[in-house]
């Protein structure tokens, strides 16, 4: 759910603009490996361009330089690390470098917890892990399972054969799943929940645009766009302003009374609050769209999870005590992150000059860690490209590092704070939807990946729904 938050391979271009376009040195300072700066303007930036996304230049960018390189992002010096080893050594980095997230900030806001760092940033990520921590969890499994019954009735009743979009469906329903569980289940009607989704695309869709092409002060363009924030922080400043009145005395917390109890500043609230929708409906949502093509695409694995599913839990529903019992299905989500890249990269720095794999890293600068990358190196993962859920059975994942396989970050405590909630919301949602229906691909689909920090299908993927 900080679950970070998310964009198209565009988004390299914002990663120029982000930054200050002062001529970057034309001779490396450093004995860290990679390429000098393409041009005086722009760095390396044509070379990520033609690469298709940042995820894809670090690949070709480790494969020549080794597990340690850096380049230029305009006038800044990045450097960028792939390797277990690397990653363990630079796992108590906390600060996030503000400039490779900038182009959030118009929508998002300043005050939010993406670019807190220092004091501030951990007491408040402390505040808010306590409604994400494993003790925690039993409090959500009630109202996930409802809404994924709600979901399996709404394609039952679907048209047979129906052509059914993946990854619309699976967003909304992460959407209602992250406002329903964090933010009451009463907090926004569906009407609410439709227009949160359709003004966050409006949103989202113009700061993606304006990667290219900057509009005019006071545009059709810019109005639509304030527009549309204006809408999205009047719902969340209502559901917040309701639930400080209304707040019962019960220990069954939600994240927006943690947010509520933690500070006075408004602005705070609205932001860290919007932040952890977006962050959180778009990751959980990406996640279920792969894991359903995967098994939409590998039918002996769904015919495998099915079993299990039979054998664990019978007829009755998912559990805290039993979902650990659904080892394969795990096994599958691990994977399904693994294949889809879900999140190519993270990003650290620290204010200090400071040693990394026996280079000197200069203060302040940002330290890429290329999940991506690791997880698809084949020292670890043979023939990386291949579905195959069995890597994660625990014989195999002994032999491995555990720093191989990092999903959602790690470094510094900054690991994403709603992982475990979107590994229950994954569990019950797919377990409930594989119960119903076999659910199988559409003939004829070439389906590609565009990495952003979500990696998201480049277009709609279409299944078909065979009831069981």
């Amino acid at each position: 759910m900080l679950y970070s938050v998310v964009l198209v391979a565009v988004f390299l271009c914002g990663l120029y603009l982000a930054v200050t376009f002062l001529f970057p040195r034309r001779k490396r300072s450093t004995t860290i490996p990679g390429p000098n700066p393409a041009t005086k303007e722009c760095g390396n930036k044509e070379d990520i361009a033609k690469a298709g996304s940042l995820h894809e230049y670090l690949i070709d960018l480790h494969k020549q330089y080794g597990d340690i390189t850096a380049f230029w992002l305009g006038q800044e010096f990045v450097v960028s690390i792939c390797s277990p080893e690397l990653f363990k050594q630079h796992s108590a980095v906390f600060d996030r470098p503000v400039s490779l997230f900038k182009l959030f900030e118009p929508l998002i806001g300043e005050k939010s917890i993406q670019y807190a760092n220092k004091e501030d940033g951990k007491n408040r990520r402390k505040q808010y892990n306590t409604v994400f921590n494993q003790n925690y969890l039993h409090h959500y499994y009630a109202r996930i399972q409802e809404e994924s019954d709600d979901l399996v009735k709404q394609w039952s009743g679907l048209p047979k054969e129906e052509h059914v979009p993946v990854a619309r469906y699976m967003v909304a329903f992460a959407l209602k799943l992250g406002l329903v569980n964090l933010f009451d289940s009463h907090a926004f009607t569906d009407e609410e929940i439709l227009e949160i989704r359709h003004n966050y695309d409006i949103a989202w869709s113009e700061l993606e645009r304006q990667l290219v092409d900057i509009p005019e002060k006071g545009s059709p363009r810019i109005k639509a766009f304030e527009d549309a924030k204006r809408k999205l922080y009047a719902l969340v400043d209502k559901v917040l302003s309701n639930r400080k009145q209304l707040r019962k005395d019960t220990d069954d917390a939600l994240l927006i009374d943690v947010l509520l109890d933690s500070t006075d500043d408004k602005e705070l609230i609205a932001n860290d609050a919007l932040s952890f929708v977006i962050g959180g409906f778009h990751t959980t949502g990406n996640m279920l769209t792969w894991a359903v093509y995967f098994l939409a695409e590998h039918q002996d694995v769904q015919d495998k999870v099915y079993r299990e599913i039979s054998q664990v839990l019978g007829n009755n529903d998912v559990e805290p005590e039993t979902s650990k019992d659904l080892v394969y299905l795990y096994q599958v989500i691990d994977e399904t992150l693994r294949c889809s890249v879900l999140a190519p990269w993270a990003a650290r720095y620290q204010d200090f000059d400071s040693e990394l794999g026996g280079h000197k890293i200069p203060k302040n600068t940002p330290v890429i860690h290329a999940l991506g990358v690791s997880l698809q190196n084949e020292k670890y993962f043979p023939q990386p490209h291949r579905f195959d859920p069995d890597r994660f059975s625990p014989e195999n994942s002994k032999s491995r590092p555990s720093y191989a396989f990092q999903p959602f970050g790690f470094a510094g405590k900054r690991i994403c704070p709603g992982y475990k909630f979107a590994y229950v919301e994954a569990i019950i949602g797919l377990v409930t939807i594989l119960r119903k229906f076999k659910v199988k691909m559409v003939e004829g689909q070439t389906v590609t990946q565009t990495f952003g920090l979500v990696t998201h299908p480049t277009e709609e993927i279409w299944i078909t729904l065979q009831e069981r």
